[in-house]
């Protein structure tokens, strides 16, 4: 829930002393990545380290959206649902197992790592890196959603392309075919 309203928030502050960039203002949802990947390895006996799980949406609970369709694997409906559950409460399930009292700081250092690596690749090496991150996005804004989690392109000069969801364009096509399908219909 946090990183959802205070990249917003710092957005809104940034605007105030006008010095807002939405391209270069990044929530980090790599945990996200990092757990559906740790998950997907351990369910399926993958590599890990070429495990490369997107996930979309925000970063909290059922905003938490992994992308198993566009996984290399099959899964059973019961793997899905177990999954995604857990990559979306695998927060929870830790601070539960810690008695409240911790959370999962190791796995937050490393994905903070992982994510800060990627952009000192780019801005260091002058690579562009694929990256997951909540950002100000028109992935979802037609729907009234200004910041949305995605995989991204990143340069040196902040994001260069938001990462269409594979889904789209054969959603498209099948809405077109229903939409076809009534009005040539004699309903």
């Amino acid at each position: 829930m946090w990183l959802n309203s205070t990249v917003p928030i710092c957005a809104e502050v940034f605007k105030t002393y006008g010095c807002y960039n939405p391209m270069k203002l990044f929530g980090v949802t790599t945990l996200d990545v990092v757990r559906a990947n740790t998950f997907v390895s351990e369910c399926k006996g993958l590599d890990v380290t070429k495990t490369d799980v997107t996930v979309i949406g925000g970063h909290s609970g059922t905003t938490i959206i992994p992308l198993l369709s566009q996984v290399s694997v099959s899964f059973t409906d019961s793997q899905i649902k177990s999954l995604t559950h857990h990559i979306q409460f695998g927060g929870d399930e830790v601070v539960k197992a810690k008695n409240g009292k911790g959370s999962a700081t190791l796995s937050m250092a490393y994905a903070g790592a992982r994510f800060v690596d990627k952009l000192l690749q780019a801005i260091v090496l002058n690579k562009t890196v694929t990256a997951c991150s909540y950002v100000e996005s028109p992935i979802a804004k037609a729907d009234g959603i200004r910041f949305f989690s995605s995989a991204l392109k990143i340069s040196k000069k902040g994001i260069q392309e938001y990462i269409s969801l594979e889904c789209i364009p054969q959603l498209k096509v099948n809405i077109e075919k229903g939409v076809n399908f009534v009005a040539q219909s004699k309903l």
